[in-house]
């Protein structure tokens, strides 16, 4: 079965027709390792799941990368700024690792809520979730300390650490990959 009608469905029921629909919609793609999804200055209207792969978001201050999230295998993602106010995108998305991706046009989801009540719901519930995972990170960045946030790392996302060099990772904890050294020890 499609990745991404499988994470559909852990958010809520999908009747026969909805699942036929998608799947006629869904777009399937391979990136190499360092290539991108998404660069700052463009535009992306699509939606994605990864089947295999490693990505990451990052933006650039000051002539440094920022990290602010990665997203591995069986999650939903997108660039949400650049979708619904139509801006250039802020973000880069790059595969860190040799990946296959599923896709859906937001305008074909569009078209598709709007058919199906049932996947509008499921809309929802993936927008609930990406608002909660956004707080999170805002209140984990202002309250916890470097340990806090690098130990609130390794219980979500423990399989990164054997994955992404730890300059992104400490990037990502907004940390030095010497201080990131020193609480690994």
């Amino acid at each position: 079965m499609n990745p991404l009608i499988q994470q559909l469905r852990r958010y809520g029921h999908l009747n026969e027709a909805a699942e036929k629909e998608i799947e006629q919609r869904i777009n399937y793609f391979s990136k190499r390792k360092g290539e991108h999804f998404l660069k700052e200055g463009q535009h992306v209207s699509s939606y994605f799941v990864l089947s295999k792969g490693l990505i990451r978001a990052y933006f650039f201050k000051n002539g440094r990368e920022l990290n602010s999230w990665f997203g591995e295998e069986n999650q939903i993602f997108g660039s949400i700024l650049p979708v619904y106010t139509e801006k250039p995108s802020f973000e880069n998305i790059q595969f860190l690792e040799d990946s296959e991706v599923y896709a859906i046009a937001v305008d074909d989801l569009n078209e598709l809520y709007r058919k199906y009540p049932e996947l509008n719901l499921i809309g929802r519930k993936i927008a609930e979730e990406v608002c909660i995972v956004l707080e999170e990170r805002i209140i984990s960045l202002h309250t916890e300390s470097a340990i806090e946030r690098y130990q609130s790392l390794i219980k979500l996302q423990p399989n990164l650490l054997n994955r992404v060099n730890l300059g992104h990772i400490a990037s990502y904890l907004g940390i030095t990959q010497e201080t990131l050294s020193r609480i690994r020890r």
